[in-house]
């Protein structure tokens, strides 16, 4: 029987030879991921209640975050029990201080094709960008595969998004998913496996393919998926190529002309109120390059494109989704150049995103924002307005003081 991707993925994880959407099977877990704010300061106390550790230490990953920088006690508290934690369970795999998890995780060579991963986050359907079977799960479930490093699932349908043609330019994964949000809606995905196909998803870089991956969470889906490619194992220096079978039965199978797209801008307070920037007009009084989904170095790049040789209206802030990151766009000039367009630099870390920190957004503020979600009172007060779009976009958005169209600026 041909079988989708996500299918062959809990197949091997389950040690199946096949498997059948909707049936539960138990699945060996390759890795598992967890952070300041998911990770030791809630497994930590539960192992000691238990009597357990962990099942293998050199398949868990911890990776600070969330309370970085540390600006009061109680952040530097839980930095602190990360810290000591993967010392006494025998966890080698510590990034401190280093970028977000969904970006240091895949950079640092953790995640390759084939493998069935969980994380202690819900945008952790990131990994499936390297067709690594990977999905967000809460304290109680990743202490279980702490434990046994095991986990059910109920075998998933796959929806397939297929993008023909190629994004225009000022256009991308960002706007992909803004729109098919907006299309779908939040609950679009069903919690089923979402397959991104077509000759503009295999023209991607990896880290927009990330992008993809990494907002199905917005759509609904439990887990993001891209069949791996040449594209894939040059970004990885390794791995297999694992694609789904042709014929391979669809819970349902959209297709789009992805020339057609124009950039997306999603109101407040839902990923799912979006439509074409055009509609939008609104002023604003600050623009926030950062998050996993928008400060990527390709991410900072197009940021770049757009601000060079020009100066931000309102305040721009820039937070690296990643160290390594930083430093490349450092070297090559991109930091230089958003720097010189009136830019301040935040830390490698969710901060913002999260709502985590001092730089949160004051009452009655509008912005415009490369996060993954402007949900109300998110990003700081209550009362602000937050606005989501590419970094194309945004930085376009910076310079006009108001939501643009960055194709204008970048023709």
């Amino acid at each position: 029987m041909a079988q989708t991707l996500a299918q062959k993925l809990v197949a091997r994880a389950a040690g199946r030879e096949q498997v059948t959407p909707g049936e539960i099977v138990t699945c060996k877990v390759d890795l598992a991921m967890v952070h300041d704010s998911s990770g030791p300061r809630r497994l930590q106390p539960r192992l000691e209640r238990l009597g357990a550790k962990v099942w293998d230490p050199s398949k868990v990953v911890v990776i600070t975050d969330h309370y970085l920088p540390a600006y009061d006690d109680e952040s530097r508290k839980i930095i602190q029990i990360a810290r000591d934690w993967v010392k006494e369970a025998g966890v080698s795999a510590f990034y401190d201080a280093q970028g977000i998890c969904h970006v240091v995780l895949p950079e640092r060579g953790h995640l390759r094709p084939g493998m069935f991963a969980v994380g202690g986050d819900s945008h952790s359907p990131t990994g499936g960008a390297f067709a690594t079977y990977m999905f967000g799960i809460g304290a109680t479930e990743m202490l279980g595969v702490m434990v046994t490093g095991e986990i059910w699932l109920k075998v998933p349908h796959t929806i397939a998004m297929d993008f023909d043609g190629g994004l225009s330019p000022g256009v991308s994964a960002k706007d992909v998913m803004l729109f098919l949000i907006g299309r779908f809606g939040m609950d679009g995905g069903q919690y089923q496996a979402v397959e991104y196909r077509g000759p503009a998803i295999r023209a991607l870089s990896m880290q927009e393919r990330m992008t993809l991956c990494n907002m199905t969470a917005e759509l609904g889906g439990q887990t993001g998926l891209i069949a791996s490619d040449e594209v894939t194992l040059r970004y990885l220096g390794k791995g297999e190529i694992w694609d789904g079978d042709a014929g391979a039965p669809l819970l349902a199978h959209h297709k789009f002309d992805a020339g057609q797209l124009a950039p997306q801008v999603a109101a407040p307070h839902s990923p799912a109120n979006t439509r074409a920037v055009g509609e939008f007009h609104e002023r604003l009084d600050l623009a926030y390059i950062g998050a996993c989904t928008g400060a990527k170095l390709d991410d900072l790049r197009m940021a770049a494109s757009v601000l060079k040789g020009r100066k931000s209206k309102i305040k721009l802030l820039v937070a690296p989704a990643s160290l390594r990151d930083q430093q490349a766009a450092e070297k090559e000039g991109t930091l230089g150049i958003l720097l010189d367009a009136g830019a301040e630099l935040l830390a490698n870390s969710c901060g913002m995103c999260a709502g985590y920190g001092e730089n949160l957004l004051p009452d009655a503020a509008v912005a415009i924002s490369t996060t993954a979600r402007n949900f109300k009172g998110r990003m700081g007060s209550a009362s602000a307005q937050v606005y989501l779009a590419s970094p194309y976009t945004v930085a376009a958005s910076a310079i006009a003081g108001r939501i643009a169209d960055p194709r204008e600026l970048l023709a």
